[in-house]
């Protein structure tokens, strides 16, 4: 049986942070060719950020931050040796049960192949294609009910 833990923190928890900046290094920069420089902003600090640890590995983490629009989720990185197994919703469904609570609109700026992905978690696209870190997104924002 597979072992599913998820851990939120601030930055102030450095090693989690490592651990984190860790993951999305390897996905953003090394994979996907972001610059560092554009990979780390400063909703770091003020950003509640995640880890998915999969059999007592972390393998998968993510943030939101409160913006003027309403709750931003973003930097979803899991290593890519661990994608396709199912547990990326587990991280999202979570973090959704945590802001849900807040009762304040929610988006993400998704990469073109995950639209599909979290519009399975009721995020709809909104606007035109963009890039940001030369990478095509699309603005999603949440109008439904997350499935389990």
């Amino acid at each position: 049986m597979d072992n599913i833990r998820i851990e939120k923190f601030k930055t102030d928890n450095k090693e989690n942070a490592e651990i984190a900046f860790f993951i999305r290094r390897k996905v953003f920069v090394e994979e996907q060719n972001v610059n560092p420089d554009e990979e780390y902003d400063e909703f770091e600090d003020t950003a509640s950020h995640y880890l998915l640890y999969y059999n007592e590995k972390p393998v998968m983490t993510a943030r939101w931050y409160a913006t003027e629009k309403g709750i931003k989720l973003g930097r979803f990185a899991m290593l890519k040796e661990y994608r396709g197994k199912g547990v990326g919703s587990k991280l999202l469904n979570h973090m959704m049960e945590d802001v849900l609570l807040l009762n304040k609109p929610l988006y993400l700026n998704a990469q073109l192949p995950a639209v599909s992905y979290y519009g399975r978690f009721g995020f709809v696209k909104k606007g035109d294609i963009f890039l940001e870190a030369n990478i095509e997104h699309y603005l999603m924002e949440y109008e439904g009910v997350a499935v389990k």
